[in-house]
């Protein structure tokens, strides 16, 4: 077992930080909404004062926070604070470069750094069963398996900020998919024919998909509580466009996609889910709710 700081308890880092503790790990915590870590201390956690309270004399640093520029934050403060050998797991979904640039830092401090960004959202955090893209040497990824084992299926998908390339495909998907079962909606009760009947006869076939088997209900009922808001799936899809042009290529159906997250954000629907696609699509098709 290992002594963990887990720096950001929000609503994905919350539970996992959860499922760490019931693993039999010792796990300190930290949030900058006090709250959050006294709700964290009464479930079993430990909880501190401050990032470099939370990493003091740990084993393994796990971070879950918003972006890059907290991440780095976080970093500066954590990176000199640990000892040679120490593993920082960082599991937000950030730019690839920053998850270069920290691995290489780290290499300065003897700090082992690793990506590992997940998706599942809220529920696979809670179910411990999010996917989750590992990027950094063979050796390291290794040595985290164990830990991420307890909150998902970790995939070693390459080098130093390769977690966070994947995470960006998979986030262009997701966005993409919601704007697809969003198009189908609106055609099917503009035809007049049960959006129901009729969703769940395309989950069955090869339109299935995940978001089809979790979120047509609640699409169908206009239940957009968050489980990823509009707001984390708009800089995600800024992520992804970055992505692409480091990478050289031309992404042209993501472009329109990103267009369509930042018109929900644009139209207020930032702390919606990101089922929530479904407003803009009506918008667009002149059949508003």
């Amino acid at each position: 077992m290992s002594a963990i700081g887990f720096v950001g308890l929000g609503v994905m880092g919350a539970p996992m930080a959860r499922h760490l503790v019931k693993a039999g790990h010792d796990v300190t915590g930290f949030d900058v909404h006090a709250p959050a870590v006294e709700a964290f201390v009464a479930d079993g956690g430990s909880g501190a004062a401050s990032v470099v309270d939370a990493v003091r004399g740990v084993d393994v640093v796990v971070t879950m926070l918003p972006n890059h520029p907290q991440v780095e934050e976080v970093a500066a403060q954590v990176l000199p604070a640990l000892a040679p050998g120490a593993l920082f797991v960082d599991m937000s979904s950030i730019r690839p470069e920053t998850s270069v640039r920290l691995a290489a830092e780290g290499a300065r401090h003897g700090v082992r750094v690793i990506d590992a960004p997940v998706s599942g959202g809220q529920t696979g955090a809670q179910q411990a069963t999010l996917s989750i893209m590992v990027g950094g040497a063979e050796a390291d990824v290794a040595a985290a398996r164990p830990m991420l084992e307890v909150l998902g299926v970790p995939r070693h998908v390459g080098g130093p900020g390769a977690g966070q390339v994947v995470k960006a495909a998979n986030q262009l998907v997701v966005a993409g998919t919601y704007a697809l079962i969003s198009e189908a909606i609106v055609l099917l009760e503009g035809s007049s024919i049960d959006p129901e009947a009729a969703l769940d006869v395309l989950a069955g076939g090869l339109a299935a998909s995940r978001i089809l088997d979790l979120k047509r209900e609640s699409m169908l009922a206009r239940e957009f509580t968050p489980g990823f808001r509009i707001d984390l799936h708009h800089k995600d899809m800024a992520i992804v466009l970055d992505a692409a042009r480091n990478a050289d290529v031309a992404l042209p159906v993501t472009g329109l996609v990103a267009q369509l997250v930042a018109a929900a954000r644009a139209m207020g629907h930032g702390s919606l889910d990101h089922s929530a696609l479904l407003t803009v699509t009506e918008s667009l098709a002149g059949h508003p709710r």
